[in-house]
């Protein structure tokens, strides 16, 4: 557990590989159309160690013209996550949650990286 290792961010613990990248992850929000991008599960909470758990963002997207723009952010920013990390990311869009357990779940560890 990173308990004494963690940084803080918006107020919560996170495990320092995504502390320590905020400009790159910014960056990538701009690119990609990003309103808002949050960490949420265990690294969020700083529960894991480095390379022992997945990251899981939750993602919000700017409007995004029609034409396959959704699909070509989503998976552009999804791979470009993974290749930052090296670790396998799990990016869920925020609109896409409809089970009430799953969205608790996830606000009880919601952290936020980047908001445009």
């Amino acid at each position: 557990m990173y308990s004494m290792e963690s940084k803080r961010h918006g107020g919560r613990a996170m495990i320092p590989d995504v502390a320590e990248r905020t400009s790159e992850l910014a960056r990538f929000c701009v690119y990609y159309a990003v309103s808002r991008l949050d960490l949420f599960g265990d690294a969020a909470i700083a529960d894991c160690r480095t390379g022992e758990c997945g990251l899981s963002f939750l993602v919000e997207f700017q409007p995004l013209p029609p034409g396959g723009y959704y699909v070509d952010a989503y998976f552009g920013l999804l791979e470009s996550l993974e290749s930052l990390f090296g670790l396998p990311v799990e990016l869920v869009s925020d609109s896409a949650i409809r089970n009430p357990y799953f969205r608790q779940s996830v606000e009880e560890t919601r952290t936020p990286v980047y908001a445009a």
